[in-house]
């Protein structure tokens, strides 16, 4: 499996719970560019709709030896799920605090698949204290290297 993009933002906002392992119905100028790696999944979320789940704002640029009909670079983009896994993550974004977001994009068999975690918001002293944390971390790593 070879990542395309990854959310760092997503891993600092948010308190990951659960993730799937979604597909993702694109366009054939989105693969190409996809596969240059020009994609964005920094301000991208996932929403519900008629039993659907759909992927907005994620950031494709455009295709520039495709032809004039080339992609919208943010349209929304459905996601390919089974109906309990939608049903499942539907119910539960609709609980207050809980999101749904995009963790990474990657290549598996040749296949785009994106990486959706159910998620809660952390409060600004949940991210003090994870960075304080990391810190902690690191400092005990270079102590062990000297």
């Amino acid at each position: 499996m070879k990542d395309i993009a990854i959310n760092k933002k997503a891993y600092h906002d948010y308190i990951i719970e659960e993730t799937y392992e979604a597909g993702i119905s694109l366009f054939g100028s989105e693969i190409k560019s996809i596969r240059a790696g020009k994609v964005s999944l920094k301000e991208a979320y996932v929403s519900f709709k008629d039993n659907e789940a759909f992927i907005k704002d994620m950031h494709i640029a455009e295709y520039k030896q495709a032809t004039y009909n080339n992609h919208e670079e943010t349209r929304d983009r459905k996601l390919l799920l089974h109906k309990k896994e939608i049903t499942k993550l539907a119910s539960k974004c609709k609980i207050q605090g809980y999101t749904c977001v995009p963790l990474k994009m990657y290549f598996k068999s040749g296949l785009v698949k994106l990486e959706i975690a159910l998620a809660k918001g952390k409060t600004l002293y949940d991210k003090r204290e994870s960075d304080k944390k990391k810190t902690m971390e690191r400092q005990a790593k270079q102590a062990l290297k000297r």
